[in-house]
């Protein structure tokens, strides 16, 4: 059973976050739940995943309670980890609420759920954007910054986002401003694919 301290439904301004796991297939050293329990006043770290029905119970107490701009699944972890739930759950947003749902991932959905046409399947469950982290302007720079426990995950994430695009999704490319990545790599990396780039600055360790 969850602590009562754990969140699954958090919320920044007016859109509302569901936090569904804490896997991922990167170890980025930049990243903010290496030493942050969560984000504001939320705990994001989870003593275990909560079961599809337990995240939209979750989500039925909040997302009545104001006018939101979005549904964005982000947490503490990477969501396609657990792409049947994400399915699951944006199917049930669709049919009740009239929001939008993006995804925030690394992108390697593809490899997470091998055989699988994971950009067609967010389409068709209702997923209208995603929002990639791609950090790096290379393979070698990726490997080094985000640790990915894939081969050839930095190749993926540019696959992920040419098909995610030619899925009919809005796709948006991110980039931390570390000192290893090169913005205007990754910028025209942004522009030869036909999406757009939202740059994040670096939040560091408080030690």
């Amino acid at each position: 059973m969850l602590n009562a301290s754990e969140t699954l439904v958090y919320w920044l301004d007016d859109r509302l976050y569901l936090n569904i796991t804490n896997r991922c297939s990167n170890d980025c050293y930049f990243c903010i739940r290496k030493f942050r329990k969560g984000v504001g006043e939320f705990n994001l770290k989870l003593s275990m995943e909560p079961s599809t029905r337990r995240i939209i119970q979750a989500l039925q107490e909040r997302v009545h309670r104001r006018v939101w701009r979005e549904v964005v699944f982000c947490g503490f972890g990477e969501p396609l980890t657990r792409l049947d739930a994400v399915l699951e759950v944006t199917s049930w947003i669709r049919r009740y609420t009239a929001l939008t749902v993006r995804v925030d991932t690394n992108g390697h959905g593809y490899l997470l759920n091998p055989g699988r046409n994971v950009a067609e399947e967010l389409r068709e469950a209702g997923v209208k954007r995603v929002s990639v982290s791609l950090n790096a302007h290379d393979s070698e720079t990726y490997d080094a910054v985000c640790r990915p426990r894939f081969k050839n995950a930095f190749e993926s994430v540019l696959e992920f986002i040419r098909r995610a695009k030619e899925a009919g999704l809005t796709v948006e490319v991110t980039a931390v401003r570390i000192p290893e990545v090169n913005v205007e790599k990754v910028r025209e990396i942004a522009s030869r694919l036909g999406v757009s780039l939202r740059l994040r600055e670096y939040i560091p360790c408080s030690w």
